[in-house]
């Protein structure tokens, strides 16, 4: 058995009214990839948080490599005991270049501690581990996909040289390629003694990557599971207490399908790049509409479209009865019933801002009286969406950023939902998001379109289209490859569509 690089034991952390920690405990072998597992709230982030220095626990001990150790105070501490960590958010100077993010805080405000020529050399090598096609260092990092700059994050804590390495979702923003090619590195790193802790919601890469597994429930580790120990419905009920992620979803979602109604969005002669064919596609009210295909191939495009964003040709067209509205820019839409829930959270909420403010955004002036804003009546429309979406807040005027990644995007989700939409899009919406979170999320779908709702929804989850949707739009090259109806969703069909199979016959 390899030795103990660390270990945590008796940490507590509370904000406010929430336990975010109760007693939680876990340890960490050199050379080990071990995952860390446990539904939104149950306290894994606080865990990495504590460990990266960002958060102080209110109580417990460490030990490092044998020895007691204070907890780091500050992520340059925790650094400095060889701790990194990549979080779920995409943290990178946006205006500044690839180089420059990758080496931010390495160098003191008068002393340069590595040369600009090492500094080449060391990122170029370390992006080409990671990138097919690594960006040019000179690149400003807003110029890159959303993968890309998670990778720049990926390459910047590579260059530490840590001796704990700990990912916090953060392959979430990932494309497949980058992540596969990410695992290589962390196989790699492990043999060299590294440790890794990485949280995932995604079971395949539990499977695929973890030595171990510690589940996490309630701020408390529930237990500690050796690779080949578990299956996925011991791991989901230890997490949940169900060993069903879709739970009663699906018998609920087909004793709708008579709901579907009338069209509400048309796109007629959509080109979503230069020289590909047109999409000509309906949404009709009551209808959940999935939206699917590998990735970069033109399902954010369409997306956006619908928003009333850039396309590359045709139109968008808004159906209100006998009205036909050209949709001409993502406020045009929003004024006509169309509303959008972003893929990244961190561009629709503002972080200084508190729970209550940040659902009130869109939908002020229904608060407003003789031009003077009323909380309280903000804060009693929101009552209504904790209520139904499952929010977990101690209080609404707390700020957004104590709420954990599930209940922030429930936050977004029901601003629009009160601006009383006709039209529903939303971008990959359970992204890494729990278990628990993902079947109330399910369940909220259902019953938005059996309430008339056309919901349009990008999932890179398999079984959220298998179990939830009425159609699936499956994109190939910038292009709309393949319409599959209900009785003709299943996880061959959709696979077979993403590389271009006719059908799905002999495919696992």
């Amino acid at each position: 058995m390899s030795a103990v690089l660390l270990r945590v034991d008796g940490l507590t952390k509370r904000f406010g009214a929430t336990q975010a920690l109760r007693d939680a405990s876990f340890d960490l072998r050199a050379g080990e990839l071990h995952a860390l597992v446990g539904e939104n709230g149950s306290g894994k982030s606080t865990l990495v948080k504590v460990l990266s220095g960002v958060q102080a626990p209110d109580r417990g001990s460490l030990e490092l490599f044998g020895r007691p150790a204070p907890l780091p105070a500050g992520t340059k501490a925790a650094q400095k005991l060889g701790i990194v960590t990549v979080f779920q958010e995409v943290l990178v100077a946006e205006a500044r270049s690839v180089l420059d993010n990758v080496w931010l805080g390495v160098d003191g405000l008068l002393r340069t501690r590595v040369p600009a020529k090492a500094k080449r050399e060391l990122a170029t090598a370390a992006f080409a581990q990671l990138l097919d096609r690594p960006p040019s260092l000179g690149t400003p990092v807003e110029e890159l996909s959303l993968s890309d700059r998670q990778a720049c994050c990926i390459v910047r804590a590579l260059l530490r040289e840590p001796r704990i390495l700990i990912f916090d979702e953060a392959t979430a923003s990932l494309d497949v390629a980058t992540r596969d090619r990410l695992f290589g590195v962390l196989r790699r790193a492990s043999e060299t003694g590294v440790g890794v802790v990485f949280i995932t919601h995604r079971l395949d890469e539990i499977d695929e990557l973890g030595d171990r597994i510690t589940v996490m429930r309630a701020g408390e580790t529930v237990k500690t599971l050796d690779r080949g120990a578990w299956t996925p419905p011991e791991l989901i009920r230890l997490m949940s207490g169900s060993d069903r992620v879709t739970g009663q979803v699906r018998e609920t979602a087909e004793s709708g399908r008579a709901r579907v109604g009338a069209p509400v969005l048309r796109t007629r002669g959509l080109r979503l790049a230069p020289g590909r064919a047109e999409v000509d596609a309906e949404i009709r009210s009551g209808e959940l509409v999935g939206v699917a295909g590998l990735d970069g191939h033109g399902q954010y495009e369409f997306l956006e479209a619908l928003r009333g964003g850039e396309r590359a040709g045709g139109e968008v067209v808004r159906l209100d009865g006998d009205r036909e509205i050209p949709i001409h820019s993502p406020r045009h839409a929003a004024r006509h019933g169309v509303a959008y829930v972003p893929r990244e959270r961190r561009t629709a909420l503002f972080d200084w801002m508190s729970i209550r403010e940040n659902f009130g955004m869109p939908t002020l002036s229904r608060d407003a009286r003789f031009g003077w804003l009323r909380p309280g009546a903000t804060r009693r429309r929101l009552s209504r969406y904790i209520r139904e979406l499952g929010i977990v807040a101690a209080d609404s005027d707390d700020r957004i950023t104590t709420l954990s990644g599930g209940n922030q995007q429930k936050v977004v989700i029901a601003r629009w939902l009160a601006s009383d939409p006709r039209v529903l899009i939303l971008n990959d919406p359970t992204r890494g998001v729990d278990i628990g979170t993902k079947r109330q999320l399910y369940a909220l779908l259902v019953r938005l379109a059996e309430e008339g709702l056309a919901v349009v929804m990008l999932s890179t989850e398999l079984d959220e289209h298998v179990e939830l949707m009425d159609r699936v739009l499956v994109f190939r090259e910038h292009e709309l490859y393949r319409e599959c109806h209900r009785a003709h969703v299943s996880r061959n069909a959709l696979a077979s569509a993403f590389f271009g199979h006719e059908d799905g016959d002999g495919l696992a």
